[in-house]
């Protein structure tokens, strides 16, 4: 069995961008620099014949390149935050491409997780009931003026994690390109 995701990776310049947001965080587990990326659709666990399909799915898909940009800090756990993480500004391109990759995976077998798609990139992971929640929240208010981008778009990948003793290590197992739909005409 093969822990899969399907995700953007980001520039190097965005990930130094959010490394030193990180720097000033006040609690929380940072996200490895290595680790940011912006999941599409988590596949979970799946039989190594499932992943080929997915990925098969995954490559006959056709979507156009876009840029996003990171816009502002959030919190997911409520009242017992578990996750603090930059935000995305709005865009109907990614949330079309990520409802194509959640088809294609469920149409090649796959059962990917059925939470509503919240674009986002973990900065750092909390343990509920640890640390000032009023601290926290006064840092995402500190954020929210937080903006890194615009960066192109012009793939995603299919990813493998491995979860050990010091967080999950990611390797790229296949990385799609996505196109340009502007035309190009030779020089004269």
């Amino acid at each position: 069995m093969i822990r899969a995701f399907a995700a953007i990776a980001l520039p190097p310049e965005i990930r130094e961008n959010l490394m030193r947001l990180q720097a000033g965080l006040p609690s929380g587990r940072p996200v490895p620099p290595e680790n940011l990326h912006l999941t599409l659709v988590f596949l979970g666990e799946l039989p190594e014949p499932v992943l080929e399909d997915v990925h098969l799915a995954f490559a006959a898909i056709r979507a156009e390149r876009f840029d996003l940009t990171l816009s502002g800090l959030g919190l997911f756990g409520g009242a017992r935050p578990r996750n603090l993480h930059a935000c995305l500004a709005e865009s109907v391109a990614l949330c079309h491409l990520q409802a194509r990759l959640e088809t294609a995976a469920r149409r090649a077998g796959a059962s990917p997780e059925r939470r509503r798609f919240s674009p986002h990139v973990t900065l750092a992971t909390l343990r509920p009931g640890r640390g000032d929640p009023g601290r926290l929240e006064r840092a995402v208010i500190a954020g929210s003026d937080f903006r890194a981008g615009p960066f192109p778009v012009e793939s995603f990948g299919l990813y493998r994690s491995e979860l050990g003793r010091n967080g999950a290590v990611h390797t790229e197992l296949a990385q799609y390109a996505l196109f340009s739909s502007q035309l190009a005409f030779p020089e004269p």
